[in-house]
């Protein structure tokens, strides 16, 4: 792709999402109420009911709250790549979200500097801005859009880039990596047992690790792309 964006300028990310609540019951009738609207057509006009659906609630911000967010940022080290790699995880929400706003305004503010994710400008960035605004968190520069122009937004999608101006065009980051031969983020749990893994058996550092090598498979994407050679394991680092 000839792309020229300086990887040092680049912050990679992924995040995962769960339901707010570990069972329907647990939920206010109001917010059941609201979800079954929500859902409606998801639901195929009540093929499924509100509670069976609510197992997947996690992808939406009204609705789910993040547990993890992972980050990669490339630092050279006697003339060297290495992808250093840091998450923000727990069970208190706004505690993670505020860490993560602190490390985008100490070291990703410069207007250079850029948030890339898979399919991050359709879920990613705009999950974590609505529950910042949820959490009573104020928007660092990097998720607030307000008044923007579409070239002044610091967002960088890999899904986006590979659509090549085909916007009907989705392709997940499992394909993506299969054909371009790179290693495979999802070898232990995906997206659709993350909830499991959270509520039932408790297992977050399984969910942390999983993060983590997605977002370091958006970074190995960004490489390929650019017809450059991919990380070895020995370039990967946690921060």
């Amino acid at each position: 792709m000839n792309f020229s964006k300086k990887l040092e300028d680049i912050l990679f990310l992924d995040i995962e999402t769960v339901p707010q609540e570990n069972t329907w019951e647990n939920l206010p009738t109001s917010i059941q109420d609201l979800f079954a609207q929500k859902t409606a057509y998801q639901r195929n006009n009540e093929e499924l009911s509100p509670e069976e659906f609510y197992e997947r609630a996690g992808i939406w911000a009204e609705f789910g709250k993040i547990i993890c967010i992972s980050v990669g940022y490339f630092n050279k080290t006697d003339s060297k790549r290495q992808l250093r790699l840091k998450s923000f995880y727990g069970d208190d929400e706004k505690q993670l979200l505020i860490e993560f706003k602190d490390l985008l305004e100490s070291h990703f503010s410069k207007q250079q500097q850029v948030l890339c994710a898979h399919n991050g400008k359709e879920f990613d960035f705009p999950y974590i801005a609505r529950r910042m605004i949820i959490n009573q968190i104020d928007l660092p520069q990097k998720l607030n859009l307000f008044g923007k122009k579409p070239w002044e937004v610091s967002h960088m999608d890999t899904m986006e880039l590979w659509k090549f101006g085909d916007y009907k065009h989705y392709s997940s980051l499992k394909l993506l990596t299969t054909i371009l031969g790179i290693p495979s983020p999802k070898d232990d749990i995906d997206g659709s047992e993350v909830a499991k893994v959270y509520y039932q058996e408790k297992d977050l550092p399984r969910i942390v690790q999983y993060c983590e090598k997605d977002t370091v498979a958006v970074a190995q994407l960004l490489l390929r792309f650019n017809n450059e050679t991919l990380l070895e394991k020995s370039e990967i680092v946690k921060a």
